[in-house]
């Protein structure tokens, strides 16, 4: 550690992101983007807004919010975006968790949650899932300070049904309930749905999964009217122009085309069916999944030995070392010709 470095930058322990080797004979399979390229419709926007780049963007994203709301039902007021969700989750953090008060989240669980919380004093208390993985929503009740969670959870895919997250949102009323919704859109209904009954739900989306656009970095929040006011002034507190003018239109593009989201979500979720009973016949236990990825374990092949067979062979998927989970691989939905390669490799590798 430098001497130069604040106590913030001492305590904080980075978040470690999926391995980025973009060469054109890697099949990734470890970071859950979007096997589809987006929406025709994106590029031609972002070329056309690429002219006015010497002047700076909306601050507000008017356009994109209504883009938003009208595809979420709900109103502008009720819209937030950011440069990706991890800015929208850490403004989040900021606007609704004190440092006096203890959040809670899952003991197994997208890992920037307990690095936000080191980052900004928030002390937090790990809740372990059930045996199966699944949520015991009664250790969420009566939080001190907050609760976030992802639904469908990460790394697991399993998905919490919205009567369990309304048993939550009762169960905290005088707090913030963080529901980080990244794979909603291959999953369930959204608890976005709860908006107007709840005042202390905030939803956490990202446009780089079912929208294709994990290169453009626009994340966003659904909320009350406070929530999202709460969100705006953490964010002009530090850059008034975060979400900046490609990114606006490009997204904007994206949400404006319904019949591709739906087309393309559905190849995906149709392909995560048949991968899973594939897996399946490989001898994997495979965890139920809502989300574009699967995580599974086998019976005879350590998953780190897996992880590093099929990376020799140019395909990366995903490996945790936590000790719950050091046993399974997190898989994500690539396409149908991606994922055959995928299974010709497990069959060279797994013991027949």
């Amino acid at each position: 550690m430098s001497r130069f470095w604040s106590e913030m930058a001492r305590r904080t322990e980075p978040y470690v992101p999926g391995e980025q080797l973009n060469r054109a004979e890697i099949i990734k399979l470890n970071t859950n983007e979007n096997p589809y390229p987006p929406a025709p419709g994106v590029t031609e926007a972002i070329r056309s807004a690429a002219e006015g780049l010497r002047l700076y963007p909306s601050p507000t994203a008017d356009p994109l919010r209504q883009a938003i709301a009208d595809a979420e039902g709900l109103g502008q007021e009720n819209i937030f975006t950011a440069n990706g969700s991890d800015e929208v989750l850490a403004f989040s953090f900021m606007a609704f968790f004190d440092p006096g008060k203890t959040i809670r989240f899952p003991d197994v669980t997208y890992s920037f949650y307990p690095v936000y919380s080191n980052l900004f004093g928030v002390p937090f208390e790990e809740v372990p899932l059930r045996n199966d993985f699944t949520l015991d929503t009664d250790a969420f009740l009566g939080a001190d300070g907050g609760v976030i969670l992802p639904n469908p959870n990460a790394p697991t895919g399993i998905y919490e049904p919205l009567d369990g997250i309304r048993r939550i949102l009762e169960g905290n009323p005088d707090c913030v309930v963080i529901i980080d919704e990244a794979y909603i859109d291959f999953a369930g209904p959204s608890a976005a749905a709860l908006i107007t009954e709840y005042d202390n739900l905030l939803v956490v989306r990202t446009t780089s999964k079912s929208r294709s656009l994990a290169g453009l970095r626009v994340g966003y929040a659904l909320g009350s009217e406070e929530l999202i006011e709460g969100l705006v002034r953490i964010k002009d507190s530090f850059n008034s122009y975060t979400t900046d003018r490609l990114a606006q239109a490009g997204a904007e593009a994206a949400f404006r085309d319904a019949r591709y989201f739906e087309e393309t979500t559905a190849k995906i979720i149709a392909t995560r069916g048949s991968s899973a009973m594939r897996l399946a016949e490989l001898g994997f236990t495979v965890l139920p999944s809502s989300a574009n990825f699967l995580f599974c374990t086998h019976p005879e092949a350590e998953a780190e030995q897996l992880y590093t067979e099929l990376k020799s062979r140019n395909i990366l998927v995903r490996h945790f070392s936590k000790p719950r989970i050091k046993d399974y691989l997190r898989i994500t939905v690539g396409t149908d010709d991606e994922m055959d390669k995928l299974f010709g490799a497990l069959e060279e590798i797994l013991p027949n």
